[in-house]
Order: structure tokens, then sequence, then C-alpha cells
């Protein structure tokens, strides 16, 4: 097992062989069984008040996050079927960080179960209560396993009210014991302030936000962009969640501002600091701070927020599952401020880099299924005609603005045979299975594929439109749920109108698609044998 760690100045890496043994530079310092000799320490017991979480577990890897709350360092002892492994040493955090820290771990045994033991530790020799996380490496063989999906966390000003249950959505996601969490985008609403109470028009009832400072207004400074992350981070569900299910996790539009494109000047008088560019430097590094994401090395304070390493990613999950994380937000062109369906209005949403990255990681992939999750639906209805954010224009003819970016990926996925592609996304506020097909649309040079979408989490829901949908590419909606017509525009989130999509792959190679609602009923569900 090797363990990779990134000191205050330098990174560097314990490896664990087959006699337990440990081999690292640190100063000269021999630390082979440093784990066994710690000397005793004076004990601080205080809880770690955001939580433990771990992320992007693999076949062998797996990243653990937490925060403190004094400069300290993340201390993590690791453990499987009762047998203590090793304690070993994470970052050091500290207020460059906002006190997070992260631990990479890697060389890990695949299917097998992990405890974690985490707390952080002072060079005085105090420490945090130690928390516990548990998480589980995919199988390289033919193997069960299960993910959940969703999006869309703490929208239209509703926070964490604690006498309706808190962010409950979370704790029916824990209930269905999944392997990987897959957020796919707008963990938080950066542009959304919240408000101390709100009357709900639907039943007259009053909402009760528990607040922070940072969520009043909107995030333009980094601190407010990061006390956004911190505060759902302060629901009980969210914490319980993090601690047992791990998460695979996507940015959107909301991490920064909504709708925002590279270059954007944003027109929004609460808005003192206008360049989209320069809100999404901060709102990125607060991502990557708050998020359990492999990033080897924040960049320092008064850096550009953004990492070496690009978001888009694949995380091998064994002979039946490959998971393609794409990033539509980096690298898309400016919104259109004319006629979407102009073939002169924009980019793609990907990036020629990106795009060649999926089609040649596709084409490379023996996983039985290839999921891959996207930020936004492929066919979702155009709400406005200008500053246009999706993937399609509302022109059911050949591809247009950004659609001939999807279109390419659709055909290299036909031309090179690749079998059981499945996308999923959530963005749209409500639920949905669609199933795409060349005899029924303006674009013809691809083989049928499924799109199922889920959310929100914590959001108001919206109202799914299926007779509105783009037809370039032949979607056909098998079901939808969403907020009905009739019902105020942003009504408050409920059990039965919050949403979670799952995905079970039997050891067999089936894969059984469930739509659930926030409360655990299941909406919809079709199993698709492998090709």
């Amino acid at each position: 097992m090797t363990l990779l760690w990134d000191d205050q100045d330098r990174l560097g890496e314990l490896r664990v062989g087959r006699r337990t043994s440990i081999v690292a530079g640190l100063s000269g310092v021999s630390v082979l069984g440093l784990a066994d000799r710690w000397p005793s320490f004076v004990e601080r017991r205080r809880d770690l008040t955001t939580g433990v979480r771990s992320g992007e577990v693999t076949t062998d890897s797996a990243v653990i996050w937490s925060r403190a709350l004094v400069p300290s360092r993340l201390m993590v002892r690791l453990s499987s079927n009762t047998r203590v492994l090793r304690t070993v040493r994470g970052q050091w955090a500290d207020p460059r960080t906002d006190l997070t820290a992260r631990l990479h771990l890697r060389d890990l045994a695949p299917g097998r179960e992990y405890d974690a033991e985490v707390w952080f530790e002072t060079p005085e020799g105090e420490r945090s209560a130690p928390q516990s996380l548990t998480f589980s490496t995919a199988p390289i063989h033919a193997a069960a396993q299960s993910i959940v999906w969703s999006g869309d966390t703490n929208g239209q000003g509703w926070g964490i009210d604690r006498s309706r249950g808190g962010m409950t959505a979370y704790r029916t996601m824990l209930d269905l014991r999944p392997d990987l969490f897959v957020h796919v985008g707008d963990t938080i609403y950066a542009d959304e302030p919240m408000e101390s109470s709100k009357l709900l028009l639907e039943n007259g009832t009053t909402w009760q936000n528990e607040l922070t400072e940072e969520v009043l207004v909107v995030a333009e400074t980094l601190e407010q962009f990061r006390g956004r992350h911190r505060y759902p981070l302060r629901d009980d569900n969210v914490r319980d969640f993090n601690a047992a299910v791990p998460s695979a996790v996507q940015w959107d539009d909301h991490e920064t501002c909504n709708n925002w494109w590279p270059g954007e000047v944003i027109d929004d008088d609460r808005y003192t600091e206008r360049h989209a560019d320069v809100l999404a430097v901060r709102g990125r590094r607060a991502w990557q701070e708050y998020q359990p994401v492999p990033v080897r090395r924040l960049v320092p304070a008064g850096g550009d927020g953004f990492v070496p390493q690009r978001l888009h990613r694949r995380i091998p999950r064994g002979q039946h599952l490959d998971l393609f994380l794409l990033d539509m937000r980096s690298f898309r062109g400016a919104n259109p401020a004319a006629d979407p369906r102009d073939a002169r209005a924009p980019q793609g949403l990907l990036g020629s880099e990106q795009e060649d990255w999926l089609i040649a990681s596709l084409r490379r992939s023996t996983a039985t299924w290839k999921v891959i999750s996207i930020d936004q639906p492929l066919s979702a209805p155009a709400r406005r005609l200008h500053d246009l954010d999706g993937v399609s224009n509302g022109d059911g003819g050949r591809p247009v603005g950004r659609e001939p970016e999807i279109g390419r990926v659709l055909s290299a996925i036909k031309k090179h045979a690749i079998s059981n592609v499945v996308w999923i996304t959530a963005d749209v506020h409500y639920t949905a299975a669609n199933h795409y097909a060349p005899e029924r649309a303006g674009f013809t040079d691809f083989d049928p594929f499924w799109e199922f979408i889920s959310g929100p989490l914590h959001c108001s829901p919206f109202t799914a439109r299926p007779d509105e949908l783009d037809r370039t590419f032949g979607p056909l909606v098998h079901f939808s749920h969403g907020k009905e017509e009739s019902l105020p525009v942003m009504i408050a989130p409920r059990p039965d109108n919050q949403h979670i999509g799952h995905l079970a792959i039997a050891a067999s190679g089936e894969l059984t698609i469930s739509l659930y609602d926030g409360g655990g009923t299941v909406l919809w569900q079709r199993t698709l044998e492998p090709a």
C-alpha cells in the first residue's frame, strides 16, 4: 500500500510493503515502524465540526478529507477486517487552505472494505476527537456494485431547517447503501442568498433557515465561497452520509454564479466584482479545498485557483464499470446573446482537448459499462432565448451551436463500436429516463443510448416538459417526474419532490437503473442487458 501525503512545503511518499515497513525521506530521519512508536500525546477532545469524507475511490485508491479547528496535521489510522494496517500523516492544515486537508491512499487492495479513524494533531501533541469513516474499493473481478447520483444542493434560498429534519435526501441516499455517490454539480449556490425564513406558498407554513454570515449575500470573496461550502456540512444527514459513502464530485455554474462562462462580464447589480473569471478563480479554489477530489497540492493563497490537474477524469471501478466525469464549464464558449439556432453561435461545452480525451478514453475502456456523467442534459428545453447555457437549442434539425461537439462524440462511439454507454446528469431539478435513437433524430450517425436525469438534492423542483425536448438526437421520454405546473415556481424541497438516481450492476453484468424520490420511493426502474 502506498500512501501519498502533502507536507507544507513538499510532496512525500509513504510505502507500505508486504512486511509493513515504511520508507520515506523525512529530513533524513528513519521512519521504519514510525506509527508504532508515537510518543504519548496530550489530547484535547474537540469534534471536527465539518466531519470526514472519502472520495474518488477506485479499485486501488481513495482520498480522505477533513477540516481542522486549528493549524495541525491530518492523521489517519487505516484498518480492514478489524486489523490496523498503519497510522499515517497527511497534509498540514492551516489558513492557506481554510484548515482543510486530504490524504491520497494508493495501492489499496481491490474489493475490500476499509475503516479509517481521522483526527488532527498539533506539534504540541494536542488532538481533535477522532472520527470514523468507511469506504470500499471497487472489485476488479465480476462483482456487484452500486452508485447513486444527483445534484443541486441549497439552491433557491433553501437552507437547513432542523425542524423539518434538515437535508433529508442525504439520509435517503445513505439508506440505499451505495458504494459511491456522484454529485453531478451545483454543490452550492454561491449566487443565491438565504433569508432567515420563507413563507411556503403551497401550504402556508414557514421555512426557518439556519444561517451563517456567508450565505446572506452572493459569494464574491474567497472566504464567502469557502463559507458556502462549509454550510451544508453543518447538516447531520450530510455528515453521516459523507462518513459512510465515498463521493466523486463535479462542478457546474452555481459554484461560481449562474450560467457563467469564461470571459463573461456579469450584468448583475448585486456584484461589485463583475468579471466571471475572477469569481471562478475563487469559486474553484474553494471547491477544490472542500471536495475530496484528487488534488495533490492546492495553489497557495493569492495564486490563480486552478490546479494543473484537469477536472474531467475517469474513475475505474473494475471489470464492469468505468465512470467518466466531464467538465462542461471550464472550456465552454460564450453563451449566445442571439438566436441560439444560429449556426454561428457558440463553440461547444467540452473544448477540443476534453472531447478528444473522452473519445480516446472510451475506446481504451474494457469495462462492461461506460457511464458518462455530464453537468447538463443533452436535450433539455432552452428556458431562455438569450444566455443559452446548455447543449440543446430548440431546433430539432441537424446539430448546430453546441450540438456538433456531442454529435462527434456519438459518431465516434458508433464508428469504434463502443458498447454499453450510458449518460447520467442532473441540473434541471427533475428526474427522467430518456432513450435516444437515430430513427427519431435530425442527426442519425449514432447508436441508440440511454440518458438518465436525477435531481435536485435540496432545492426547488422544476417542471419537466417532455414535449419540449430538442429532437436533434431523437429523445423519447420513457418517464419524467417534476413539479406540477399549477404549483408556485419556487416551492420548498420535500421528500416527494427531490430525486436520486441509482445504478446497480449485478455480478453477471446487468445494469438496473432506479429513479427514486427524496423519500426513498422507487418512481421508475429498468434493467439493461449488456451488449
